[in-house]
């Protein structure tokens, strides 16, 4: 399998494992315009970035794009050099329509793991490696970064420059899938050293946390609920200093129970005497097809619609409050065969052309945007 097959394998599993509720302010008024600025409204693809895919998000008022960085599609050799060209593609392209990327760090590579999914701090050698990757990535992508000089400065074709500046720490560290065991102290380890990795790089980047899935239903050490992972995460003797940004994946039945999770989440934020954190969350989403016993999150074509305008009119209504940055919808455009809803999650279905489902609608109603370029 190719480096790229292997990425959007990924990409495409990422999602397959899947308090106080607030009064809706103004902004979350039915047929009102968002006030929220575009950065806010995010998308996680789990398909390949074309030029028609950013025309519509630049269309609807998405502004970030969610996109693994994936060690090993960059460095897929031991001491062979970093090869960025697969995620120059994407930065390009999210950058001539307009969008910032939001990348997660993730994977440990094969010639130095039996198991992607064990986090990369047993040895100093293991250590060593990840740290070159983190820095060498803030390096490239950051705002004085080595990508913006070869395609922006003096470039014929130049690419508008849209920095990286938020930086995801591996993704639902809290979820065996994704990271063996599913350990904060280790996880911890690693976060340390990455936000020294990346800050050496760029001073100004902001390092954000794995996004915790809300309630995964393994048992220690396979998985921790995120309020559980977070509060024994913040235990970590100065770990506070070690990142900027809380996020959180809050799949649920209903978005009700969405509510419930990040209330949670930003509760015991508080309670660490931690309010300047930032709030991401960087995946959510309900299936159109309607299947939940099989999958809890896949409420047919009308639930679909339902759940999105009320998650979207929460998130809107008190982004404030909860210094909530970007909401992330997973995805946009339905994957068959690679996971339980990745087929039906999407804003369009499968295939070649975009052919928009009700939600998209409803979507870019709420964002103030347009249905199409």
């Amino acid at each position: 399998m190719t480096i790229r097959k292997t990425a959007l394998a990924i990409i495409a599993c990422l999602a397959a494992l899947a308090g106080l509720l607030a009064v809706p302010g103004q902004a979350a008024v039915r047929g009102q315009v968002s006030t929220a600025p575009r950065e806010f409204f995010g998308i996680a693809p789990q398909t390949s970035l074309t030029e028609d895919d950013v025309a519509h998000m630049r269309a609807a008022r998405i502004g970030t794009v969610r996109w693994p960085l994936i060690w090993e599609g960059v460095q897929p050799s031991r001491n062979g050099d970093f090869n960025w060209e697969g995620f120059d593609q994407v930065v390009e392209t999210a950058a001539h329509g307009g969008l910032r990327v939001f990348p997660f760090l993730y994977g440990t590579p094969s010639w130095l793991s039996h198991k992607y999914t064990i986090l990369p701090i047993d040895s100093p050698a293991k250590r060593r490696a990840w740290f070159a990757f983190a820095r060498a990535a803030a390096e490239r992508y950051g705002p004085h970064g080595e990508f913006w000089r070869e395609h922006w400065a003096g470039s014929a074709d130049p690419v508008p420059k849209i920095p990286i500046r938020d930086w995801q720490v591996w993704n639902e560290a809290n979820f065996f899938y994704f990271a063996t065991p599913a350990s904060p102290e280790r996880y911890a380890r690693l976060l340390k050293q990455t936000n020294t990795a990346i800050k050496r790089a760029e001073p100004g980047a902001r390092v954000v946390l794995t996004g915790l899935f809300g309630d995964p239903t393994a048992k220690p050490p396979n998985g921790l609920p995120a309020v559980d992972f977070l509060k024994r995460l913040y235990r970590v003797p100065g770990i506070k200093s070690s990142f900027d940004g809380v996020a959180l994946h809050p799949y649920a039945d209903g978005a009700a129970r969405l509510e419930e999770l990040i209330e949670e989440v930003r509760e015991l934020i508080l309670e660490n005497r931690d309010p300047g954190a930032r709030l991401y969350i960087t995946e959510m989403g309900w299936g159109s097809q309607n299947n939940p016993e099989i999958v809890s999150f896949e409420r047919g074509v009308r639930g679909q619609v339902r759940e999105l305008r009320l998650a979207y009119r929460y998130l809107i209504a008190n982004r404030a409050r909860l210094n909530l940055k970007a909401a992330f919808w997973f995805t946009w455009k339905d994957l068959p065969e690679v996971c339980n809803f990745c087929d039906s999650v999407g804003f369009f279905h499968e295939g070649p052309r975009l052919r928009p489902k009700p939600a998209w609608h409803a979507f870019v109603r709420l964002t103030g945007g347009r249905a199409r370029p």
